[in-house]
Parts: structure tokens; sequence; C-alpha cells
């Protein structure tokens, strides 16, 4: 099963793609939003593997959407203009769709993506190369992060803190500690508890049970004693 979000400010464009969705037995809404900030509030909770996306939409626009994500679904363009066709497929998405969307078409689109499903299925999802930055919505606002400013992340049940090099207040997210980790480049960060996460550069210290970096100190697990192994490149005592 495809599991997809509806992002559209209409609401009635909305209640049109996901009658559209009735007739494919393949694909379940888990979300619908009229923002870009709420889908990403919902895609660093939910697993989705499919986005019908509309263009142009308050704050940030689809576009722009996209080209923020580090993990990118299968992006699905559902817009009025076709005039950002070429912006939309250089952005390497599956398929472009201009309102009014007759069924058919919007059917084709659907198979398209079970296609491309079934082909990657089972493959886990990449940080895409080169990419610096991603965005987490904090206190009712997207709050652009970059990778190098993270020295780590502590996850409490519901919700993670950043914490960044050089800022006293960490960024609070609802989110878990396991959908943040798949958005962030393996190289640099390792998850050495439960509730921890480092980024490798801010690693000063590793010692039984400890691990500092520049400002803190944190716990170090015996289960995640493979993933510092990996970080170093040898055992340690």
């Amino acid at each position: 099963m495809i599991r997809c979000l509806l992002i559209d400010d209409e609401p009635l464009a909305l209640d049109l793609t996901e009658d559209n969705l009735k007739h494919v037995n393949y694909i379940q809404v888990v979300g619908r939003c009229r923002t870009a900030a709420e889908a990403i509030s919902i895609l660093q909770s939910e697993q989705v593997d499919l986005i019908f996306c509309d263009i142009h939409m308050p704050g940030l626009d689809g576009l722009q959407l996209v080209k923020s994500l580090v993990i990118k679904p299968m992006i699905i363009f559902v817009t009025a203009y076709e005039k950002f066709a070429i912006d939309g497929f250089e952005l390497d998405v599956l398929d472009y769709l201009v309102k009014p969307v007759p069924l058919d078409r919007f059917l084709k689109a659907c198979q398209k993506a079970h296609q491309h499903f079934d082909l990657n299925k089972g493959s886990v999802p990449q940080v895409h190369p080169g990419k610096k930055h991603f965005f987490i919505h904090s206190d009712y606002t997207l709050v652009k992060i970059s990778f190098s400013d993270i020295e780590y992340i502590e996850g409490l049940k519901d919700y993670v803190k950043i914490n960044l090099a050089g800022q006293q207040k960490p960024v609070l997210s609802r989110t878990s500690i396991k959908a943040l980790e798949l958005q962030l480049p393996a190289e640099l960060f390792y998850r050495v508890h439960k509730s921890y996460i480092i980024n490798v550069d801010y690693v000063t210290q590793i010692r039984r049970g400890k691990i500092k970096t520049l400002h803190s100190e944190l716990p170090l697990s015996d289960n995640y004693r493979d993933r510092i192994h990996k970080m170093i490149g040898k055992d340690f005592a």
C-alpha cells in the first residue's frame, strides 16, 4: 500500500483529489494539509511514500517545499499553472498534472506511482547528496537548520531538542528521534543512545558509558557500540 499526503490550500481541490483516489485501491491517504508547514509536520511523524502537491500556496510554495525535503517521497504536482512544468521536472518529480485533471489522466499518474513504488520497494530512503540543511516545524514556524550547526539531538518521547553550537536555546519540534534520524546524513550523525544522536564533528572524547561533545557529556549505550566503532573506525575501551 502506498501511503500518500495531499497538499493544497484549496479545500475543494483536496476533496477532489481524495475522491479520485477512491478509484485506486493501492493508495492510502495518511494526511491532508493546506500549507507547507503542516506538510513538514506530518512528514516528520508519518511514513509518506507519495505526495500530491499544489504549487501556489501561502508561505513556502510547492516548488520550495520539494526543494527543502532531505528525504523526498514520490512527488506529483497538481496545479492550475502549466508554466511551472519545467521547474517541476527539474526537481525529478514523478508527474505534473494541470487542473482540472481528467480522471483518466489522474489514474495514469497513480499507475506510474505504483510502478515506481514496486520497482523501489524495500529500498531505504537516502538523504540527497549535497544537501546542507533541512527545514523543521517549531513553535508554529518553519526553521531552517544547517547540518553543520547541530551539535547533538535529544529525543523526548513525542518531541526532539536540536542543540545547536553557539546557541543556548535548542530548537524544539514535535517529532520522533527516529523520524528525524532518517533526515540526517549518515556519515555525519550517529545514534549513541536511544535518546541521543551526535554530530561526529563535535565529539571530543569517548570513554565507556560517556561521550563528550564541545559543550556536553552524553550517555553512550552499549546497544549502539557498533555505530561508534563505525564512527571512529576502530574499537575502543
